[in-house]
């Protein structure tokens, strides 16, 4: 089936702002909370937000086989467990009814009404009910620089690196939406020079700029998904923000990895950008030495040109731009990372979440984490108000951002969003 809603030809009757992240051929999906206190699933077009259960009640998704509250929901699950099949309608239906050329429902105030409000009238949730999450460590230049960080440069990827999409199993519970406050947590250190750990507030708080995607119901239990069916069960991508405690992480990580500096907080974005949207920016990846065993192996264009840029916010200051790196810098594409995930038997399920890993670059300005910028706190970053950052302080607000643009139609995410809050002590309780 033709994917229609893409024509970059296509303008729509609703207004949209030059450089908008939501020209009509984005037309992503979200959940949100109406002014009338009902929550509802949508889609964005310039700062209008769509009610699609209003729109599909009213008649303008006739013909599509839909059950009638698939839009009533207060996840996307039920609409991601339809299929590719279904979301190609939908998005196609939209993009003609909100096309400049069609009147249908542009004329028609009171059903207007119904199904369109301003961005800034409604509140946006968590768009998916998250049943598993997994996050990969798939730039290699971030693992280059990690591992020359704490090892050294001749050992600083580890030998299956190259081989396989390393990976570990995150936790759903504490993934947030874009605007939720983030609280510095707490656990043991090993202070430099000590013998013993204490126990106490985060001191290296970063950020980690990352992309998750998210999974309809790919497989049954014991069966494998091909690498080259993966992207058939990939709803769509939202920016990922893998909040991360390093001197938590760096006492507790040998032998099983992080745990408590990585399950306080994972920021997501609230619009989930289709794979079908993100088409026309499908990219070549890095070249991958050595060959990947058969079940990795991957043709032709295996990533996406997204630009990701980031900001910290001090409390009541400007914002800086502290990082500029894409997408396509990720070295396991997101395909060879559901294969994986799936090679020995791994069901996946409908709004499983994947992260990508922390995206670098190979300048210093396009890395992923404070801990590279900074490098391991050597190098501060001075902010707009003139203040230094080695990680991330009580007030501030990293902000990350992401956009496709090809040069016919620019599309993006949004923002990802979180201000850091004071930790809490045992006496807060």
């Amino acid at each position: 089936m033709k994917i229609t809603a893409n024509n970059p030809k296509r303008k729509s009757w609703l207004p949209v702002e030059k450089d908008s992240d939501f020209p009509i051929q984005n037309i992503p999906f979200g959940v949100f909370l109406t002014k009338d206190d009902i929550t509802t699933i949508g889609t964005r077009i310039g700062n209008s937000a769509i009610d699609l259960a209003a729109f599909q009640q009213l008649g303008y998704f006739e013909g599509i086989p839909l059950t009638d509250d698939i839009f009533m929901q207060d996840s996307l699950n039920d609409f991601i467990a339809d299929g590719r099949t279904t979301w190609r309608l939908v998005r196609n239906r939209i993009a003609d009814i909100f096309d400049s050329k069609n009147d249908k429902l542009k004329n028609n105030k009171k059903h207007c009404e119904e199904i369109i409000f301003n961005i800034d009238e409604v509140e946006m949730l968590l768009p998916v009910d998250i049943g598993d999450y997994t996050d990969f460590y798939s730039s290699k230049d971030h693992a280059t620089n990690v591992g020359t960080m704490f090892r050294d440069p001749e050992n600083a990827l580890l030998p299956n690196w190259l081989h396989i999409p390393v990976g570990y199993h995150g936790r759903a519970s504490s993934v947030v939406v874009s605007g939720t406050k983030i609280r510095r947590p707490s656990g043991q250190t090993l202070p430099q020079g000590a013998s013993e750990p204490v126990f106490g507030p985060c001191k290296l708080l970063d950020f980690e700029v990352e992309m998750g995607f998210i999974t309809t119901a790919a497989n049954d239990l014991g069966k494998p998904v091909p690498v080259s069916e993966a992207r058939n069960h990939i709803f769509g991508m939202v920016l990922l923000n893998d909040w991360s405690a390093r001197d938590i992480q760096k006492w507790e990580y040998v032998p099983l990895g992080p745990f408590l500096a990585k399950n306080f907080a994972s920021t997501i974005s609230p619009w989930v950008v289709t794979l079908d949207a993100l088409e026309p920016y499908k990219s070549k990846g890095p070249e991958q030495d050595p060959k990947p065993l058969p079940y990795l192996e991957e043709e032709g264009l295996n990533s996406y040109d997204i630009k990701l840029l980031t900001s910290i916010k001090p409390k009541k200051q400007e914002e800086t731009l502290v990082s500029t790196t894409n997408f396509n810098n990720l070295y396991w594409s997101i395909a060879q990372q559901l294969a994986h995930q799936t090679v020995n038997g791994c069901n996946v399920r409908a709004g499983d979440l994947y992260g990508s890993g922390t995206i670098s670059g190979k300048e210093k300005s396009s890395y992923g984490s404070m801990l590279e910028l900074t490098w391991k706190g050597t190098e501060p970053l001075k902010m707009s108000d003139g203040t230094e950052r080695k990680f991330i302080l009580d007030g501030d607000t990293v902000i990350m951002r992401g956009h496709c643009d090809n040069g016919e139609v620019r599309i993006g995410f949004g923002e990802c969003t979180g201000k850091i809050k004071k930790a809490l002590t045992f006496e807060d309780n």
